[in-house]
């Protein structure tokens, strides 16, 4: 049985895995799915204004701690792809599998405002204008999406190598959005690395509510059906 520990993008709360879990539990799988500290709805304006990067992770370590977890798969969406490297990178030897869904790597140094594009930078300045530390949601989407912590965007992560010894490491690229990705270099980055495995899914950014089945394929080793066959691309 496999421990999954499911981390939002931005802007969502453990909800946005919904589809996803069921189909975890159903296999066999223990499932914890977040809602990163700042976006729970009954976060007041301090703990927003107050949630890093640093915080985030932290949540995931306490939640190793609390369900006793020794051997995790981490899962990151987006902006969770740099919750899930912090957080490897201090658990101590408990994770072993990191899945990058559609989501940031980061190398130390960098930070989810440098690794996007200025597309999503000036989203996140337009989006702090009022309060000036929390970035409202984009317009559209799901209504239970709540103001991100500015500070977590910008904080650069620090690394000292763990996240590079865990044992298997999985990037998703979803293709149905290539007008506007910002994972196009982070791919071909990491489709030369010997040390990833690159996934293509043809679904728009939100795969685990577009397609939960493909997601919960992936996660579970399972071939994807429908998936591009080429690159090194490993659905399976």
């Amino acid at each position: 049985m496999a421990t999954f520990v499911l981390v939002p993008g931005g802007w969502h709360g453990s909800w946005s895995f919904e589809a996803v879990v069921p189909l975890l539990e159903r296999a066999g799988h223990a499932v914890h799915a977040l809602t990163l500290t700042g976006l729970r709805p009954d976060d007041d304006d301090a703990t927003v204004a107050t949630a890093n990067l640093d915080t985030h992770a932290g949540d995931v370590l306490s939640l190793l701690d609390r369900a006793r977890v020794t051997s995790a798969t981490l899962v990151g969406h987006s902006y969770g792809g740099m919750v899930i490297a912090a957080a490897a990178d201090r658990a101590d030897g408990r994770v072993s599998r990191l899945v990058h869904l559609d989501a940031y790597v980061p190398r130390d140094g960098e930070s989810c405002w440098s690794s996007t594009t200025e597309r999503y930078r000036e989203a996140f300045v337009a989006g702090a204008a009022t309060t000036g530390y929390a970035v409202r949601p984009p317009d559209g989407g799901d209504p239970r999406r709540r103001p991100h912590p500015l500070a977590s965007f910008l904080q650069a992560i620090r690394l000292t190598g763990p996240p590079a010894q865990v044992p298997r490491r999985e990037f998703v690229y979803c293709s149905g959005w290539e007008d506007r990705t910002p994972f196009a270099g982070l791919r071909s980055r990491l489709h030369a690395d010997p040390g990833w495995q690159v996934h293509d899914l043809p679904t728009g950014h939100d795969a685990m509510r577009e397609a939960p089945e493909a997601v919960a394929a992936l996660l579970l080793g399972e071939r994807v059906a429908n998936a591009p066959a080429h690159g090194r691309r490993t659905c399976h």
